[in-house]
């Protein structure tokens, strides 16, 4: 069963959502490739993981964590396993090319597919996409909207 939780933030609301003790997603209410909440699903924000992510999302958006310590369960192809693996890699405050992404995910020629891998990033915030960037540091892509990419790269002090 799916679980859920609205988590309210300054950058918007978050929609989280778990199955057993997992946490399978966390997307900007409304962003691209957001989903419905869905008939079968039960609201429930205290069910732990979901309480747990909340409460580390609101610390890292105050500028009190810097890294997220949650059990994950992101649904994805092996391609788009391996292109979040390379981006939970990438540390706070640093920025990497889609093309260097696609070489640390072991496809130099890939740069569009990491970038649409990129985009379904089911776990936004906490698989730190918003750390990836256009060729030159420009600001392209973002399920949350270049808004939130830009705030979110602002608040760790990254140079984009």
């Amino acid at each position: 069963m799916i679980r859920y939780a609205r988590i309210p933030t300054p950058l918007g609301p978050l929609l989280a959502t778990a199955e057993g003790n997992k946490l399978t997603g966390l997307y900007f209410e409304g962003g691209r490739h957001a989903p419905g909440i869905s008939p079968t699903w039960q609201e429930d924000p205290s069910h732990a993981p979901l309480r747990r992510c909340a409460g580390q999302v609101a610390a890292y958006l105050e500028g009190k964590r810097e890294q997220f310590d949650l059990p994950l369960a992101p649904s994805g192809t092996p391609f788009q396993q391996r292109v979040w693996n390379e981006i939970a890699r990438i540390p706070y405050g640093a920025t990497i090319t889609y093309a260097e992404l696609a070489r640390r995910a072991g496809s130099p020629r890939s740069a569009r597919a990491a970038g649409a891998a990129t985009g379904r990033n089911p776990l936004s915030i906490i698989v730190p996409c918003h750390r990836v960037v256009g060729s030159g540091g420009s600001l392209t892509g973002y399920a949350g909207g270049l808004e939130r990419k830009h705030r979110l790269l602002a608040l760790e002090g990254a140079a984009a």
